[in-house]
């Protein structure tokens, strides 16, 4: 089966800048993929040479099998964009917006596709409302439709939530696993780690123009996480010798430890009992991608 994306040595400089240095990676089809970095890593410009808005210096491009420079037709047909940034024509209504980037890929009578991705991102009652007066979380989702309306089999999400409610980023999540399910391949950008986290199969970080980690969300979190056990213990009691080593002391009288496994819960607890220790309070912490994430952008 071919990569929904095939991307290969892409390298683009703006100027001094090399916002690319030579990206390698393969989308599978009906993946869901989150593409992680922080600002300036390269994310929205990788996005950018993917939808064909910029070319890059080096390397190649594909959707579906169709090169993005020298198929640009067949790819973009097959790629749906929900830019970073808020873009919209201020003259038509919400349903005409829709209603002209159908005709934009050929599309006629997209009126019940329309209707149901209007439903879907609970935008049907602005459906006859002038785009420049809505909301901004209202804008974006219209963003989000608009690269749907053609039913592309790969959807690039940029930011999708940025600025937006609770609600919504509910409701949008819901109607993005939704198409995944039926078969699409879903590339996010966010910021939001715990959105990557949940949604995302496996991910890919970048870091100056450069994949530096790359591999499932699980793996990641087992290789670059740990588990921690935050304790309190009551007032004027002290650790026992056997486990002053371990934990990290905090002014507040908070002691953190990291742990290899969930067993070592038992036997820190067993040791505190031990010494006549009495625990006020205690938390154990599972991994989360944001200290991957700072882990793999600051290697120590």
């Amino acid at each position: 089966m071919i990569p929904a994306i095939h991307i290969e040595g892409v390298t683009k400089s703006f100027g001094k800048v090399e916002a690319l240095a030579g990206v390698d990676l393969d989308i599978q089809q009906g993946e869901f993929f989150g593409l992680l970095g922080p600002n300036g890593a390269g994310k929205t410009t990788l996005i950018s040479a993917l939808a064909g808005l910029t070319r890059p210096d080096n390397g190649r491009l594909a959707v579906m099998g169709h090169d993005v420079v020298s198929d640009y037709r067949a790819a973009r047909k097959l790629l749906g964009v929900v830019p970073q940034e808020l873009v919209f024509d201020p003259f038509f209504t919400v349903r005409e917006s829709l209603r002209i980037q159908s005709g934009y890929f050929g599309i006629r009578d997209n009126g019940p596709w329309i209707d149901e991705i209007l439903a879907a991102l609970d935008l049907s009652s602005k459906a006859d409302t002038n785009m420049r007066q809505l909301s901004g979380g209202m804008k974006r989702r219209v963003l989000v439709a608009q690269a749907l309306v053609h039913r592309p089999p790969v959807i690039v999400l940029d930011e999708p939530t940025a600025g937006v409610d609770v609600e919504l980023r509910q409701g949008l999540w819901s109607f993005v696993r939704r198409l995944n399910r039926e078969g699409h391949t879903i590339v996010l950008t966010t910021h939001y780690l715990e959105e990557a986290e949940s949604l995302c199969g496996r991910i890919a970080m970048l870091k100056q123009g450069k994949i530096v980690a790359l591999d499932t969300t699980e793996n990641l979190l087992k290789r670059f996480s740990v588990r921690t056990m935050r304790l309190r213990l009551a007032v004027d009691v002290k650790l026992p010798d056997t486990l002053l080593g371990r934990s990290k002391s905090e002014a507040s009288g908070d002691h953190t430890f990291i742990l290899d496994s969930c067993d070592e819960v038992e036997t820190i607890l067993a040791q505190l009992r031990s010494a006549g220790c009495r625990v006020e309070d205690i938390e154990v912490g599972k991994p989360d991608l944001e200290e991957v994430f700072v882990r793999v952008m600051n290697p120590s």
